[in-house]
């Protein structure tokens, strides 16, 4: 039997980011920090209802954990030990088709803390009923990444193994990498692979490219599919990854229908500027193609789900 009438809908993002992170990605999308015991600090949400009727929206903080499936959301409103530290001053709220409301997020560390990193998320959940005792529940949620320490932020760092290309079975060339975290946060990884200098002097378009949540001293085979009419034959790759402002790379050869050159990986904390498109001449864009590569990037970090 299937729910009448809209599906619940729901938005949660985050308005303010610690001043010390102004270049940190990540503290523009989560709720990122570093804090000692005894500290409380706030962050301003704002809750949207994206529905098609005046809905209750509930607001509240829950547990997650990271591991080696990534970052996990507990079920419903299961807590643990940094979401009982998590306060809303507005947990319930109804709201007009696209109304707004800001929610204010504080969270107060006890004096006697231990330090490490915790996790959980704060939800903005609706639910909606057909008449027919059938209830669907909606929720949207920010995460939260919080160490608890004395003295600076822990440090945050991971290695990108060679690079390694192949074609498999169903034609799609794919470069893969192993990658480690070697810091002592969990990090959030996403950035781009580049090939350049293919056949005929042809290159590629960046590739979006993006990991699960990586935990500490966790490992993860980063993946990336490209397009099957890529030609087969020895292309310079360079793969940038980032988890905020902590940035490496990896560059090399990687061949598709042939050995496979490994890359070397290296650090760079440099900017980048991408961009591109095929770059060939007429004549050998004509021959091999009369198309382009090109990829969309895609949103890095889909909305937590319930």
């Amino acid at each position: 039997m299937s729910p009448v009438g809209p599906a619940p809908a729901v938005g949660i993002r985050l308005l303010d980011a610690p001043v010390d992170r102004r270049d940190d990605s990540r503290a523009h999308k989560y709720i990122v920090d570093h804090v000692r015991p005894g500290t409380e600090f706030e962050r301003r949400v704002m809750v949207q209802n994206r529905g098609e009727s005046r809905s209750p929206v509930a607001v509240y903080a829950a547990a997650a954990d990271v591991d080696n499936q990534g970052f996990v959301f507990a079920p419903g409103r299961t807590e643990n030990e940094l979401s009982s530290w998590v306060t809303v001053n507005r947990p319930e709220l109804d709201l007009n088709p696209e109304e707004q409301a800001e929610v204010l997020v504080t969270i107060a560390v006890p004096r006697n803390a231990e330090a490490g990193e915790r996790y959980a998320v704060v939800w903005a959940e609706v639910s909606g009923a057909d008449g027919q005792n059938l209830r669907s529940v909606g929720r949207v949620g920010i995460r939260i990444y919080l160490s608890v320490g004395p003295g600076g932020e822990p440090p945050s760092g991971f290695e990108i193994g060679p690079l390694t290309g192949l074609r498999e079975a169903d034609g799609t060339p794919v470069v893969t990498t192993e990658v480690r975290n070697t810091g002592k946060r969990a990090l959030d990884l996403a950035g781009e692979l580049r090939l350049t200098g293919g056949p005929g002097g042809l290159s590629s378009d960046p590739v979006r490219v993006e990991a699960a949540t990586l935990p500490l001293g966790g490992s993860t085979t980063v993946r990336v599919a490209l397009d099957r009419r890529l030609p087969d034959g020895t292309w310079s790759a360079k793969l940038d990854l980032a988890s905020g402002w902590t940035k490496r790379s990896a560059s090399g050869t990687v061949s598709f229908g042939g050995q496979t050159v490994p890359a070397a990986a290296s650090a760079d904390r440099s900017s980048t500027v991408l961009a591109g498109g095929l770059v060939a001449s007429g004549l050998v864009l004509a021959l091999l193609f009369g198309l382009a590569y090109r990829r969309r990037s895609q949103q890095r970090e889909p909305v937590p789900q319930g």
